[in-house]
């Protein structure tokens, strides 16, 4: 036999050899090998759970711009600036809330601020010059008026029976090109920020989108209601889908101050303060974790006379229980200017009762 064919004849056998192994190791008779545990978690009966109820359908919100559109209006302000080459008009636009049909307008004090001449355009097209009422910087909250009657007016709702995910409507002159809408959900509650060194308490945020031209306008749930003006948004490029509007709870009584009497008045007792929380207690090795942490007592002012001092923490004022900065701001505001309060307050491990006359927040 020559050389070729043996070689031919090794190479079937080594073959055929390889195909009996390959055979014998797959056999179906043979078995797999087992997981330790293949099946302690199979379940052969195992089926998707019930199909729940039929998903809530979004809300149709044609209906609710409709009737609200008619009592917002369109607010540009002039403003003269003065530069090195001399003084040119600044415009600048935002939205407002008709109060009423004798022409009473809520909007932002930012708005209106430095103002030499204020026009409002209402949504059916007419135009008005508008006269300052009343402005609060604290509250960022301004009150206007335009010589006109029968006009279309809001309904204003309760924004403390608002939930998180509620759907609300953000209506106004967005960038300056007449009413629009803008539809999010509320996101938090009862939210502070610090907008230029002054805090703005008891805030609704919302994924309804906020633009400049919004600051004043409504902010209204499903009903028409308005539960929030819109005033401030937070600007940053990692930041998205956060606007903010003051509660109408918080804005109602404001707005009463600023028609009645043109300003608001409020107590004051003299302390810068921050809040205590688990965090801070730990760090600092303080005695509690909730309360007004002061951090600095005003010289002559009621907190000093009342023998109050930088490191105490207050957790009770005129009979309120203080958790944080928002409380104590909450509770001075709803005591009377030259009233007597009792505070209760915790020094180092001891717990002290004080009291102090509140005297009018002073404006310079």
């Amino acid at each position: 036999m020559s050389r070729k064919y043996i070689l031919a004849f090794v190479i079937i056998i080594a073959v055929g050899l390889g195909i009996g192994i390959w055979a014998l190791s797959f056999s179906p008779t043979s078995s797999p090998p087992q997981s330790n545990n293949s099946t302690q978690h199979n379940d052969p009966n195992w089926i998707f759970p019930p199909e729940g109820e039929p998903a809530t359908p979004l809300p149709y919100f044609p209906p609710v711009v409709a009737e609200v559109m008619p009592s917002v209006v369109s607010v540009t302000t002039e403003t003269v600036v003065s530069s090195f080459f001399g003084q040119s008009t600044d415009y600048v636009a935002g939205s407002g809330i008709l109060l009423n049909e004798e022409g009473y307008i809520v909007t932002n004090e930012h708005v209106v601020e430095d103002a030499q001449s204020i026009y409002i355009e209402l949504a059916d097209g007419r135009t008005f010059s508008a006269n300052i009422v009343g402005t609060d910087p604290l509250s960022d909250l301004a009150v206007i008026k335009i010589d006109a009657t029968d006009l279309p007016y809001a309904c204003w709702g309760d924004s403390g029976s608002l939930s998180v995910g509620e759907w609300v409507l953000a209506i106004g002159n967005a960038l300056g090109g007449g009413g629009g809408a803008t539809q999010g959900i509320v996101s938090r509650l009862d939210v502070s920020v610090t907008v230029e060194g002054n805090t703005l308490y008891g805030l609704i945020q919302t994924t309804a989108a906020i633009n400049p031209g919004n600051s004043g306008g409504p902010l209204v749930n499903m009903s028409g209601e308005v539960i929030g003006i819109t005033s401030v948004k937070i600007v940053a490029s990692e930041v998205e889908g956060i606007g903010f509007a003051i509660s109408s709870d918080e804005a109602k009584p404001i707005i009463l101050e600023l028609i009645r009497y043109g300003h608001v008045t409020y107590p004051w007792l003299g302390v810068s303060a921050t809040t205590v929380t688990p965090l801070l207690a730990a760090s600092e090795n303080l005695s509690v974790d909730r309360g007004a942490l002061i951090v600095e007592v005003i010289a002559g002012d009621p907190a000093d006379a009342a023998g109050l001092r930088e490191d105490d923490i207050i957790i009770r004022f005129g009979g309120q229980e203080i958790s944080d900065i928002a409380d104590l701001v909450r509770a001075i505001r709803a005591s009377e200017i030259g009233e007597e309060v009792e505070i209760v307050f915790v020094r180092g491990e001891d717990t002290e009762t004080t009291s102090a006359l509140l005297v009018e927040y002073p404006t310079s």
